[in-house]
């Protein structure tokens, strides 16, 4: 049996993510719920309330819980996004947005969330 590991290509959105990103960027689980969490809003979001609600998400929600996030995500998931091209960052205002190759990973994060981000899982 021969599987297809062809890049992954959503027609709609003219964008291609290959099998490795597409594997690497849904590896960490903060990273997965904060492309989740970007895949439900419309627009740029503020770093912060991304790192609020990935705390809120792990249920520890304290001020230095939210920090260490917040440093992990500067240092560690928001270059690899960006990198990516499936967000776009923007310093000055300290929002990310979700770019149209964000979209190729959409059918995973829902596999992801019932599988291991919904709260009731």
């Amino acid at each position: 049996m021969k599987t297809d590991t062809s890049d992954v290509h959503t027609p709609e959105t003219d964008a291609t993510l290959s099998t490795d990103t597409v594997f690497e960027l849904l590896l960490d689980e903060q990273r997965r719920y904060a492309l989740y969490y970007l895949s439900r809003r419309v627009g740029a979001v503020s770093i912060e309330e991304l790192v609020e609600q990935i705390a809120d998400h792990e249920g520890v929600p304290t001020r230095d819980r939210v920090e260490q996030i917040s440093v992990e995500f500067y240092h560690n998931h928001l270059r690899k996004l960006v990198d990516s091209k499936v967000l776009r960052y923007d310093a000055e205002t300290g929002t990310v947005e979700r770019l149209a190759a964000a979209r190729s990973l959409d059918p995973y994060l829902e596999l992801a969330y019932v599988a291991d981000l919904s709260p009731t899982a």
